[in-house]
């Protein structure tokens, strides 16, 4: 799994894999990873200081507009995930996030990894710039765009 660098904010979210998330072959079905995904990157903005609420009072939205997701091993039922979520990079409005999910009692076993593509937009739904409130949720620093990945 890649690993964030230092000095990049990353949190971390468990979720438990429940029985209706289970498809035919008695694995999560690939869709639900969407689910955890989301919800992690909400809690991310949480564990910053920003929660979802506090959005919804401003009427700011989230759109993800690309979604790029490897399914690496299964999840079965029971099964604790930790999801880590960390952002990758910004630009005026938009936000490139990445997130991995392990188990959480065997990390080195990688489950899925993502990378997400999102627009800030205003209560309008049209892009706005990533308030810096936002932005220090997710551990943006300074004036500098990127924060950068080890290979």
């Amino acid at each position: 799994m890649p690993e964030p660098v230092v000095d990049v904010r990353v949190s971390e979210t468990t979720v438990e894999v429940r029985s209706y998330e289970l498809d035919a072959f008695d694995h999560v079905n690939h869709s639900i990873f969407l689910n955890y995904l989301e919800y992690a990157r909400y809690d991310a903005l949480r564990q910053g200081g920003f929660p979802y609420e506090e959005m919804i009072r401003r009427g700011w939205g989230v759109y993800v507009v690309r979604l790029e997701i490897d399914y690496l091993h299964q999840a079965r039922l029971g099964d604790r995930l930790r999801i880590r979520t960390w952002a990758r990079s910004r630009k005026r409005s938009t936000l490139l996030i990445e997130q991995d999910i392990a188990r959480a009692d065997e990390p080195e076993v990688g489950i899925a990894r993502a990378l997400v593509t999102a627009v800030w937009v205003d209560p309008s739904g049209r892009p706005m710039r990533v308030p810096a409130e936002v932005q220090a949720a997710l551990g943006f620093g300074g004036t500098g765009d990127v924060a950068t990945l080890d290979p």
